[in-house]
């Protein structure tokens, strides 16, 4: 089994490197955790710039209904106030735990279990990876171990993405800039 999750964990890397368009790259990420791992869905959501909020990155396996059930407010969520810690955390069954900040909404969808990790940049966490069970189970040693490499590759991915699009931006005004000043 173990020899699943270094080639699953080989083709995220591929996607990762095969893409600067995060979009793309964090669906297909999703995807392949997913499918991996056995399970219903996954999302990735990062945090937005005041840090209050998660918001959704990437999924794959939810329904629209879902994805759109109310803003994940980290204050308000147990579970990701966890995660963001640093922690990898499981959830048995989320329908039943008070730190799941959408237990109906889980349970409507036909979401048991989760696993959650950390997505963590520079020593702080930017967002979290979360797959869904549609029953109840627990997850393996490996199988956390292998999110936790997804979740640490994937943070450098989004990481690269941003630093890319800086430096085009920073780019495209140096450019303006010099065209102004021969302009004149």
């Amino acid at each position: 089994m173990a020899h699943d999750y270094f080639r699953a964990l080989r083709d995220v890397a591929l996607v990762i490197n095969s893409s600067l368009e995060p979009r793309e790259v964090l669906h297909k990420i999703t995807e392949q955790t997913a499918a991996t791992m056995g399970c219903k869905a996954s999302t990735i959501r990062l945090l937005d710039s005041t840090g209050r909020f998660l918001l959704p990155s990437a999924a794959y396996g939810l329904s629209t209904t879902y994805m759109r059930k109310g803003p994940v407010e980290v204050k308000r969520s147990g579970l990701d106030g966890e995660v963001l810690s640093g922690k990898t955390i499981h959830l048995k069954d989320a329908t039943a735990d008070g730190r799941f900040q959408y237990p109906e909404s889980a349970k409507s969808e036909g979401l048991v279990s989760v696993l959650s990790a950390p997505l963590m940049a520079d020593g702080k966490a930017i967002g979290l990876i979360r797959v869904y069970s549609a029953e109840e189970r627990e997850f393996s040693a490996d199988e956390v171990t292998f999110m936790e490499a997804v979740a640490a590759i994937s943070a450098l991915a989004i990481e690269n993405s941003r630093l890319h699009e800086a430096l085009r931006n920073n780019y495209e005004l140096m450019a303006k800039h010099a065209y102004s000043v021969y302009e004149d």
